[in-house]
């Protein structure tokens, strides 16, 4: 029993999708719901996460300098030194302590990205080999059913079971004939499933390897011509693939450019939109603060939104997915401001404090030596 990522998409978000599309008949609202729910679930661990960083930030130098002090001085008494850093991390805060809630997490996001990425907002696909025997050959050859892993497959827009493809044999001879079959794990077929549920999903079959080898006709049966391997690929539409919503054409569609070189707005707007957002959430966070004296840091976190609006671009991913990541990171910038306004712990507001000082003390906005003589001057004469 899979209790990883599929069992959470399957038992956590696709009850919550079809609740919300329960609701109201849309797709496009039930990935804003569903988003929006898993965010708030997740609210905790990432507020964890941020203050984390954000305290961890401010203490950095002070930690770091703490830290060396504690190593040189007790370097001949391990004990010592770890109790005196355990303090040190008392005071500062470990800077570990952001990643556990990230980690936490990985594992919901994933199945809320593998769930935006599969059935109904787009094709399951089934892949089986085939071996083609010569004619004279066949009746020695014993047959192999061949079955693959059942995947989550939408019917129709309310209904969906995990259906599986099912090949009665491997081994095929020439002048044979044969038809992938699909059915539940409790054997129901696709047929039944379209009776009961009034819809017509219909497999798509396509040959990947030894074209040459075998046919496929137009009732879905397959006929072997020539002696081989063949992997036939089966795919079940995804029935919510081109559905619309609001400005997005078709919450399936995968890539800013299409095959014959038209744009897609929708999609390249996102991507843009994601790049922004992430820039203001590190500016928020205090992430390209320039500040700092780490240069190196300050570049890459400088590039970041770059890089990842460059990656969306060149590795696509499908509208759905990426109306989940805009709505995430605008979710987590908010998230950031608020918690940014939070008042940090006396010992690390006095390191901010002493740094906004020495700030406006390199910008001259502190008064000058000449500046107190003339004041102290105009003083004395009020007085006499």
């Amino acid at each position: 029993m899979d209790f990883g990522i599929g069992f959470i998409s399957n038992n956590i978000m696709l009850p919550i999708l079809d609740f919300f599309h329960g609701i109201v008949p849309s797709y496009g609202f039930a990935i804003i719901a569903l988003t929006l729910v898993i965010r708030f679930a997740l609210y905790p661990l990432s507020a964890k996460s941020i203050r984390s960083m954000r305290r961890m930030r401010v203490a950095q130098p002070a930690m770091q300098k703490k830290v060396k002090e504690v190593q040189e001085r007790y370097k001949d008494d391990p004990e010592k030194q770890r109790q005196e850093m355990s303090a040190v991390y008392k005071e500062y805060g470990n800077p570990l302590a952001g990643c556990f809630p990230v980690i936490l997490q990985m594992p919901i996001l994933f199945a809320l990205f593998a769930t935006l990425r599969g059935s109904p907002f787009a094709d399951v696909d089934y892949t089986v080999d085939m071996q083609i025997f010569p004619r004279e050959q066949i009746e020695s050859v014993q047959p192999e059913t061949v079955t693959t892993k059942a995947e989550n497959v939408y019917i129709n827009e309310d209904v969906h079971y995990k259906v599986l493809a099912l090949l009665p044999s491997e081994n095929l001879g020439v002048g044979q004939t044969t038809q992938l079959e699909f059915q539940t794990e409790e054997g129901k077929s696709l047929n039944q499933l379209n009776a009961e549920t009034e819809s017509n999903l219909a497999p798509n079959l396509e040959v990947v390897k030894g074209q040459e080898r075998v046919k496929i006709n137009e009732d879905g049966t397959i006929s072997a011509i020539a002696p081989g391997e063949v992997s036939i690929k089966a795919s079940l539409p995804g029935v919510a693939k081109n559905e619309g919503f609001i400005f997005i054409e078709a919450l399936g569609r995968v890539g800013a450019v299409g095959e014959d070189g038209t744009i897609h707005w929708d999609i390249l707007g996102m991507v843009i939109f994601f790049g922004i957002s992430l820039y203001a959430n590190q500016k928020l966070s205090g992430q390209s603060n320039k500040s700092g004296d780490n240069s190196q840091q300050q570049l890459i976190s400088q590039i970041t939104p770059i890089l990842f609006t460059g990656m969306f671009l060149f590795f696509p991913l499908p509208a759905g997915v990426l109306m989940y990541i805009v709505l995430a990171n605008v979710f987590q910038t908010l998230q950031t401001l608020i918690l940014m306004r939070e008042p940090l712990p006396d010992n690390l507001q006095k390191i901010v404090e002493e740094q906004e000082k020495q700030e406006k003390k390199e910008k001259g906005q502190e008064s000058l030596p000449f500046e107190k003589q003339k004041r102290s001057r105009k003083k004395e004469k009020a007085s006499g």
